[in-house]
């Protein structure tokens, strides 16, 4: 048998290191988690804000978010759009599914009342960020968006 310090090294070249952090903090995760056990809450709001979207080629109000839209976010800690990153928005997505998904009304009630603060972030940050101060936020919002497209089909 080979019993030297190289047989680890042929194991460890085969062996791909997979970590959870790797898988959520791709784009494409988000419409992955698009594709089982949508909320109707979710695809309801999705394809609103979808289809204003196409109509007005934005959205047709700028709805900011309020302290208690920020209170509530906080209290379940979520951190506002501008400062979440992919990783993070996805997992709030399954979070949220999850919660929706479950037979707690309570629950299910705070899921959609995040989901909706989340669509309002989302709609407040195309409306009056230029694109140019896109830089200066984290990339949370794309995964957000591109899970919101994916679901209003």
């Amino acid at each position: 048998m080979l019993r030297n310090g190289n047989t680890n090294s042929f194991y460890g070249s085969v062996k791909k290191s997979f970590k959870s952090n790797d898988y959520y903090a791709n784009i494409n995760t988000a419409v992955a988690l698009g594709k089982s056990h949508v909320p109707i809450k979710h695809k309801q709001l999705a394809s609103n804000y979808v289809l204003i979207k196409r109509i007005f080629g934005s959205c047709a109000a700028v709805i900011p978010i309020t302290n208690a839209d920020r209170a509530v976010l906080a209290r379940h800690g979520f951190m506002t759009l501008e400062n979440s990153n992919i990783s993070q928005i996805n997992r709030q997505i399954e979070q949220l599914k999850n919660w929706s998904n479950s037979g707690d009304i309570l629950l299910a009630a705070y899921a959609d009342e995040l989901f909706e603060i989340r669509i309002k972030e989302l709609k407040h940050l195309r409306l009056t960020v230029s694109s140019g101060r896109y830089v200066e936020f984290q990339d949370g919002y794309q995964a957000l968006e591109k899970y919101i497209e994916y679901i209003a089909r």
